[in-house]
């Protein structure tokens, strides 16, 4: 059934592509000409095929159907046989636009099953259109340095390609796009710790044309972590809301794929918002909010994926901190959420050097292992191993803006408020 729509969608993309003068290519994507690098966007609407949108929209729903490896590799085929149609030597906006689409979808798939490389591999094809998600995968792989160049080659880009965009005719997509290459170092400049340079960039957010989607939830990360908690709230919201609304893929002039797609900034600005609840005292909101974003995290990836640890973690911080808020005990619970995290994020052996250790979304598993520590050294039989487990943490912790100790500090007096960026696994 699934093959036979495939290609029935196909065979139609096909004859539209012999109008024009498309023909069927090599399953082999290439990359596009200089031409063609371009931000990809159009006049009155997403200017893209809708046999494409079409295809895209049935891949998605086909391979998250199931959540199984078969499932994703049909859905993967389907768009491969849309790619085939879409030719990169065509410089029409409407083919490219589509075959940016195509690719930023078969990359959010890749993202989704793990395979964190070969999603790459399709967003370094697409180039510009790219560049926000590439700086989001390698900010969830600690490549930090990378993602610092990938970000500066993206605003050096934005610059060239200026003159040449082609967008609304009020000028409103050059100012959208503007806003989002900013952003986007602004937010890498965050997880560096460079609160001042972060701010800068962050400046073009306050237009609100273009603050919507990953720019609205880094500028709220940047208010949130700065103890700004009003402004924030709103553009955390803002963000839900804006993309709740919007269909996944629907527009180019939104385009995100893999960890900064639509659907994991809906999750991470809601688990965002959750934290911000707690950290204002509004523990009853912050365990509602934050309990929907583990539910759908947990139907999106799946209930033993390491995401699912992240919410976990954000889960059992806000139970520590109401616990000291309220000088109440809730340590079984803490426990047990801090495990089930620690398990979920596959954290090493406390007997493997927390520096020398390879451990994936470090940042979630030294601060779920910091807190855990001081549960288990207010137990007197278990002292010896909390302080062992604190070492490791200590350790292991790299964050440039906050120790770990500040990190964990509960004051109202702190300005330095931590908030976990659950698109990227970082606390910021």
């Amino acid at each position: 059934m699934m093959l036979s729509t495939a290609l029935k969608l196909s065979q139609g993309a096909m004859t539209a592509g012999r109008a024009t003068g498309i023909g069927l290519l090599s399953r082999t994507p290439s990359r596009l000409s200089p031409s063609s690098s371009r931000f990809f966007c159009g006049p009155k609407g997403s200017n893209a095929s809708p046999v494409a949108l079409q295809m895209i929209d049935y891949a998605l729903s086909h391979a998250r159907s199931l959540k199984s490896d078969e499932s994703y590799a049909q859905g993967l085929l389907v768009l491969e046989q849309c790619l085939s149609t879409h030719s990169n030597e065509v410089v029409d906006a409407t083919s490219q636009n589509s075959r940016a689409m195509v690719l930023h979808a078969m990359s959010t798939l890749l993202f989704e099953r793990g395979a964190f490389d070969d999603a790459i591999d399709k967003l370094q094809i697409i180039q510009v259109a790219s560049m926000e998600d590439l700086v989001g995968l390698n900010l969830l792989l600690e490549r930090n340095d990378t993602s610092q160049m990938l970000a500066d080659k993206c605003l050096q880009l934005f610059v060239n390609a200026s003159t040449d965009i082609d967008c609304y005719n009020d000028g409103v997509g050059s100012k959208v796009l503007n806003v989002r290459a900013k952003a986007l170092k602004g937010l890498v400049e965050l997880v560096h710790g460079n609160l001042e340079s972060a701010e800068s960039f962050f400046q073009a957010s306050r237009d609100d044309k273009g603050c919507t989607g990953n720019v609205a939830l880094s500028y709220g990360e940047f208010l949130h972590s700065t103890g700004k908690f009003s402004l924030a709230k709103e553009l955390y919201q803002k963000a839900i809301e804006e993309i709740s609304a919007n269909k996944e893929f629907a527009d180019p002039h939104a385009l995100s794929g893999c960890c900064m797609s639509g659907r994991e900034v809906r999750l991470a600005a809601t688990c965002a918002l959750g934290q911000l609840e707690g950290h204002l005292g509004n523990f009853s909101e912050a365990e509602e909010i934050l309990t929907r974003v583990l539910t759908k995290t947990e139907e999106h990836f799946g209930s033993h994926h390491p995401n699912v640890g992240t919410v976990l973690t954000c889960i059992a911080l806000m139970f520590r901190h109401k616990a000291i808020m309220e000088q109440a005990s809730s340590l079984l619970i803490q426990e047990g959420l801090y495990r089930r995290a620690l398990d979920l994020l596959k954290a090493p052996s406390l007997e493997t050097e927390g520096t020398k250790a390879d451990v994936g979304r470090r940042d979630i598993v030294a601060l779920a292992r910091g807190a855990y520590a001081e549960v288990l050294c207010v137990q007197q039989n278990r002292k010896d191993e909390g302080e062992k487990m604190k070492r490791w943490a200590e350790t292991a912790w790299r964050n440039r803006r906050l120790s770990l100790a500040e990190a964990l500090e509960i004051s109202e007096l702190s300005s330095k408020v931590p908030v976990i960026d659950a698109r990227i696994s970082r606390a910021l």
